[in-house]
């Protein structure tokens, strides 16, 4: 063996699925991420120069190869598989200022986020940089929402106004939306499937009151009151109706033409902290399936809505959840009964976040007793714990096709499960502090995370 051999280390550089990229290298020992950059951006071609993250043995890649190796007593003679992961890292960008919440379109083709330097920004998916960063905002940008037409993008701030974009422009559509006394809490846009294009949408406050606003006329058309505690979550269903769920334990059934209560759901002993709508998927992308097409009219876009929305509500109502401060979650019928259909029981501690998988066969729940919970999605029975986390779990995603479940916690990590084998499928760290917001694009190929470390980072399947 010549000395240029033992100097070296072969490695085989590979992507996340496995798939070798090229044959393995001998790479001098002295070689860290870096230098690793550097080749993997030659081996594909990238005319754009990206960031990548290298995993050997799921531990992050942070020193040269020969710190690696004698930590870890590997010898030089076996071949180092090393994985390399695009991504983009935005701290500094993002002023160090936490990321608050993320969301991207509902063709999967752009990316939004909100944070505490009270800035929106849009995001270029294919450099990974900022296309717009827009500004208008007095306070921290709570929460975002798109028109599921993909024509508007909403924001919520801490200062208690909204504000529309225009995401082709980056502009504001008009000047901001002024009512609420304390800070947004949630946004819902009116499905397409009932009126399109987009106009109207509700937004929900600590102020006691949910509002509902249309963008074309640019102001509350309708209040909703009655609640006794600040407004936690809001949904707008599929049938029309608005849920609104409050730190009064209490969810209540608006309808939307005149802003009347039509029933409450009663049973949390807490505040409710989210919901989620059997046809949360549908709801959210409208028109836009994996095939990419673009539709000539808004009557189109309806149809083609519609018969998305009826196919996956089936002959059955539209299912609700509720994840409770009690520990807890109701799955509801709330078109047939006000009472509830199951009782959820199992979590220790605040439930924070609950979700429907695209294809409403599940419902996850994202808990501050560090796990992810499974729940089948029609009865409410209990299906799988996920155990991991070192922290509370603030949000969960679901991958497009439902096979894969995402969790974002305190613990500084993502963490994407299995739901066939159970069992975690990979550990996406890199965060320096606590990931607030998660979201998988609707097309199913990115995930898009921020925290309070300021960072906006993307994975790119």
């Amino acid at each position: 063996m010549d000395m240029e051999t033992v100097n070296n280390v072969m490695c085989q550089l590979t992507d996340r699925e496995g798939t070798a990229l090229e044959a393995p290298l001998y790479l001098p020992q002295d070689a860290g991420p870096q230098q690793l950059q550097q080749i993997v951006n030659e081996l594909l071609r990238n005319e754009e120069k990206l960031p990548y993250s290298f995993y050997i043995s799921d531990e992050e890649l942070l020193v040269p190869l020969e710190t690696y190796l004698q930590k870890n007593k590997v010898s030089v003679e076996k071949v180092l598989s090393i994985v390399y992961q695009p991504q983009a890292v935005s701290g500094s960008v993002q002023s160090q200022k936490p990321v608050l919440s993320v969301a991207f379109s509902p063709d999967g083709r752009h990316l939004a986020s909100g944070s505490g330097d009270i800035s929106v920004r849009l995001w270029d998916l294919n450099t990974q940089t900022p296309l717009f960063t827009c500004r208008g905002h007095k306070n921290w940008v709570l929460c975002i929402a798109w028109s599921p037409d993909g024509k508007h993008l909403v924001s919520g701030s801490k200062a208690g106004e909204l504000q529309c974009w225009d995401p082709q422009t980056g502009k504001p559509s008009g000047c901001p939306l002024v009512g609420h006394k304390q800070w947004i809490t949630a946004i819902s846009w009116e499905p397409v499937h009932l009126n399109a294009p987009c106009r109207r949408f509700v937004s929900a406050s600590e102020d006691q009151d949910a509002r509902i606003w249309d963008v074309s006329l640019r102001k509350c058309v309708i209040c909703l009151t009655g609640h006794k505690g600040g407004i936690t979550c809001v949904k707008w269903g599929g049938d029309g109706v608005i849920y609104t769920g409050s730190k009064d334990c209490t969810i209540k059934v608006w309808e939307t033409s005149q802003g009347k209560l039509i029933r409450e759901l009663k049973g949390h002993g807490n505040r409710v902290n989210s919901m989620t709508l059997s046809t949360d998927y549908v709801l959210r992308t409208g028109a836009f399936d994996h095939t990419g097409k673009i539709y000539s009219s808004r009557e189109e876009m309806k149809k083609v809505a519609l018969e998305r929305y009826n196919k996956m509500k089936g002959n059955g109502p539209e299912r609700l959840v509720s994840g409770s401060d009690d520990s807890t979650l109701f799955l509801w019928e709330p078109a047939i009964s006000e009472h509830h259909r199951t009782h959820m029981t199992g979590h220790q501690k605040t439930v924070n976040h609950v979700y429907f998988s695209p294809d409403g066969q599940w419902v996850a729940s994202a808990s501050f007793d560090g796990s992810v919970k499974l729940w089948n999605g029609v009865t409410g029975k209990f299906v799988a714990a996920f155990r991991g986390h070192v922290g509370r779990v603030y949000q969960i995603s679901w991958s497009a096709d439902s096979r894969l479940l995402l969790s974002g916690s305190e613990d500084s990590t993502l963490k994407v499960w299995d739901i066939r084998t159970r069992k975690l499928k990979q550990d996406l760290p890199g965060h320096a502090d606590v990931v607030y917001t998660i979201d998988w694009s609707p097309d199913g190929d990115k995930v898009a995370s921020g925290g309070k470390d300021g960072a906006l980072k993307l994975w790119m399947g």
